[in-house]
């Protein structure tokens, strides 16, 4: 008997695939290829002026349910082209709840380092203020500065900054201390190096998918939470628009015009459904303790 060629099946790479990579997180990052072009080429993708109006042409039907053809998802209580306004929409709602997951990432991270670091009285102070944070709802937090401050668009992007970096600060706190615990970080103290080095080329590239897993947790949280403002009118303003602001204008034409409400409550739903399916898969990829088990 000689030795023959190892015998494949013909589905053994598709099944590997499949174990790889998830359909739904495959779908997840479909949608989100299209949401980063939206947000990276609006200008050339919408075919009018979002602020354009027309009154003549008011709430008129999308053109796949025999409205105009210039008008593929139809026109708003202005006249104005539902689609250019949900391609610039998503820019304007993607940019703040980016922006101000990353401050608040910034943050929290350098907060925790600094507990993490001093220990004592520094970090009592750093914890106690996570406490209260936690403690408040962001909500009123938010409506109370929006009274002082006004509602300016960089304003309301650093108010969202604001906005979960306590969880930043406690979770950097506690792998850092862990980490300090470790045998590469001993070593590289033993040798003299300066705890500004250690904790920038050592500690902060081992805990850094830990802050990227929370990174995507808390960036949909904030897609709702500026959602909800400007559903209220209290965030992004006229003459800019966002998917909150939509949902709210369109609110009052549900049965008349349900595509003013309906197309941007959609996106949103798939925006956070797609960055939940993949913060959660990255969790599962990334967190040693679940791949141990």
């Amino acid at each position: 008997m000689g030795i023959g060629w190892p015998i494949r099946r013909a589905d053994d790479a598709p099944v590997r695939a499949e174990a790889r990579y998830p359909v739904l997180v495959l779908v997840a990052l479909a949608i989100l290829a299209v949401i980063v072009a939206i947000f990276l080429f609006a200008d050339w993708l919408a075919p009018y002026d979002y602020r354009a109006q027309s009154l003549l042409k008011r709430l008129k039907p999308p053109s796949f349910l025999g409205g105009p053809p210039e008008h593929l998802f139809g026109t708003d209580e202005l006249g104005r082209d539902v689609l250019s306004r949900l391609i610039y929409a998503i820019r304007f709602s993607v940019l703040v709840a980016l922006g101000g997951t990353l401050i608040g990432a910034l943050i929290g991270t350098a907060l925790g380092f600094l507990a993490a670091h001093f220990r004592g009285m520094v970090e009592e102070v750093i914890m106690m203020m996570a406490d209260v944070q936690a403690s408040l709802p962001f909500m009123v937090i938010a409506l109370a500065m929006i009274a002082m401050f006004g509602g300016g668009f960089m304003l309301f992007v650093a108010l969202m900054g604001f906005y979960g970096w306590e969880v930043f600060a406690r979770l950097t706190r506690g792998v850092v201390i862990a980490a300090n615990t470790q045998g590469y970080a001993t070593a590289v103290v033993a040798l003299g190096a300066p705890a500004r080095h250690v904790y920038w080329r050592h500690v902060l590239p081992n805990i850094l998918s830990v802050l990227i897993v929370q990174f995507t947790l808390n960036f949909p949280q904030v897609i709702l939470l500026e959602t909800s403002l400007s559903f209220l009118g209290l965030g992004i303003r006229p003459p800019l628009t966002s998917l909150g602001q939509m949902l709210g204008a369109g609110r009052a034409y549900l049965t008349t015009a349900w595509w003013i409400a309906v197309l941007p409550g959609t996106a949103i739903f798939l925006t956070t459904m797609s960055i939940s399916i993949l913060g959660d898969w990255l969790r599962d990829r990334l967190d040693p303790t679940l791949q141990s088990r």
